[in-house]
């Protein structure tokens, strides 16, 4: 649901270091036949077509409905979604502009990945505010809102890099996937419903 990287930009001759094996794994997924779909969040938004050729992943921009099992799906990263956050918004349309992409190209990566990363660290720092009632989370309005227009069964965002799981409506769900940094948490749908779950490793 995207941010799975601190900071990806796609130079034409260099890889950024690290993510080998995670991406050693995706490829074997692919290659197994298993879809996988990349939503761009907003540190790694800068991706464009490496992952689809070397990895067969499709590439999602902004939102990605679907029906699975008879259920509605509404799924986004979920940044620049909501009220507020105004500015972020802005450099979003500035962040997206393929000039913007082309300029940033033509900094050395030794530098634009250094200052990538401590724009990434800041950024983190300030969005993973605590939860504390719905009416406070932009995603959950951004869900109640489009809920009025369509029915969807379940809202699922990345983005706030916590674990939710919200009642949105009456017969609507708003889940938000966390993260693996601090909460090791992932959704899964079994074809019936969906829940959020928390990965523990067997010793």
């Amino acid at each position: 649901m995207g941010d799975v990287f601190d900071f990806w930009f796609e130079y034409k001759m260099v890889i950024p270091k690290g993510y080998a094996r995670l991406q050693g794994k995706l490829a074997t997924m692919s290659d197994a036949g298993i879809k996988i779909y990349f939503f761009k969040g907003n540190h790694d938004m800068w991706v464009n077509d490496y992952f689809t050729t070397e990895l067969g992943m499709q590439i999602v921009s902004d939102d990605f409905q679907m029906e699975r099992n008879g259920k509605q799906f509404y799924l986004h990263h979920g940044d620049g979604l909501g009220p507020g956050d105004h500015k972020y918004k802005f450099l979003r349309k500035i962040f997206r502009n393929p000039v913007c992409q082309w300029l940033f190209s033509l900094v050395p990566p030794r530098i634009g990945i250094g200052i990538a990363n401590a724009w990434s660290d800041n950024s983190r720092t300030k969005k993973a505010h605590a939860f504390t009632v719905p009416e406070d989370e932009w995603l959950f309005t951004h869900a109640t809102e489009v809920l009025q227009k369509k029915h969807y069964d379940y809202f699922i965002f990345g983005h706030r890099h916590l674990p939710l799981d919200l009642k949105v409506g009456e017969n609507s769900r708003y889940v938000n996937t966390g993260e693996w940094m601090n909460y090791s948490s992932y959704a899964v749908f079994d074809g019936n419903e969906l829940a959020l779950k928390y990965f523990e490793k067997e010793y």
